[in-house]
């Protein structure tokens, strides 16, 4: 193994239930736990350190719906958490890190309301703001992933880095929730170009293998969600792993 890659599970909110989407489609949703409390418990308790929590209301909604489960994840456990869905305004992001948010990740408003998420970045600092670079055949995707930008990937993360932005979230859309593998060389394209950059792969991861890979391309982070709860990859998988890069 070539680096250390911190794996980052994810829960993805509707309702105030943990679900996961196929391809963002909130009509292919599957419900794995009415109780998200429990979910980010067990993440912690095998050792976990961090938790990709994402609004998909609050994405739908264009604004934060769920942040109490947020701030009951953030006060009832120690994992650090980067939230996101929806996040619009000054207003949605004072509530996010009120409730308990580590970092914020903003995708859509990026694109929309560029000068916002900038003031952002100003006012909170690159440690706390994370791009969201979700990919639909290499252009950005946006709007809970229905709307294609025809903006390259590449060119706006490249935008962002110039700016200050230091840490990416890229989905793969057409992967995530499908077991099928990332975006191995998305990844590698966007660390050759911006060794600045701390991407986070997302979407499509289907196995311990998967990540291992990941970590020989020195990729430092990897969010997964579906592969742990239909149990391709298991708590003692992550924990095992977690052990091995000490």
């Amino acid at each position: 193994m070539s680096t250390k890659i911190e794996i980052i599970p994810a829960i993805d909110i509707i309702g105030g239930k943990c679900v996961r989407l196929s391809q963002g489609d909130y009509d292919r949703k599957t419900v794995y736990n009415e109780n998200p409390l429990e979910v980010a418990r067990m993440f912690a308790d095998a050792g976990i350190k961090r938790l990709h929590l994402v609004d998909l209301d609050g994405a739908k909604a264009k604004h934060i719906v769920n942040y109490k489960v947020l701030e009951l994840i953030a006060s009832k456990t120690r994992l650090i958490i980067d939230f996101g869905g929806g996040l619009k305004s000054d207003k949605d992001l004072e509530i996010a890190f009120e409730s308990g948010a580590a970092m914020i990740t903003g995708g859509s408003i990026a694109v929309k309301e560029p000068d916002v998420f900038l003031q952002w970045l100003q006012k909170y600092g690159n440690n706390k703001i994370i791009l969201g670079a979700d990919a639909k055949e290499g252009d950005i995707a946006v709007g809970g992933w229905q709307e294609n930008t025809g903006i390259p990937v590449l060119e706006f993360i490249t935008e962002f880095h110039q700016k200050g932005i230091t840490k990416v979230i890229s989905t793969d859309i057409s992967r995530d929730g499908m077991l099928t593998g990332p975006a191995f060389n998305l990844y590698e394209e966007i660390m050759a170009a911006l060794p600045g950059v701390e991407i986070i792969a997302s979407g499509g991861i289907s196995s311990m293998d998967d990540i291992y890979k990941l970590a020989a391309m020195n990729v430092p982070g990897v969010i997964t969600g579906k592969a742990i709860y239909e149990s391709k990859i298991s708590l003692k998988d992550i924990e095992c792993f977690n052990l091995q890069q000490l």
